[in-house]
């Protein structure tokens, strides 16, 4: 997949957990880990500007696109 989801990255610099980022945007702990994961097929608007506000970032803080010659070289 090229796009990367960076979400714990933002959440160890805001020193958020899982659960207080889940309880902040009204998100179950399932919903929120797959997101984290990666494994997400998409997501909402609603609900990136909640993790946005939640986490103090931007979405390009949180999502990063990054070539797919570059996934496979680093593989």
């Amino acid at each position: 997949m090229a796009i990367v989801v960076n979400l714990d990255v933002m959440m160890a610099r805001r020193k958020m957990s899982l659960n207080e980022l889940s309880v902040k945007v009204d998100l179950t702990l399932a919903n929120l880990s797959i997101l984290k994961t990666g494994k997400a097929k998409a997501v909402r608007f609603s609900t990136l500007e909640a993790i946005c506000k939640a986490l103090d970032c931007q979405p390009g803080d949180i999502l990063e696109w990054v070539a797919e010659s570059k996934i496979i070289a680093n593989s």
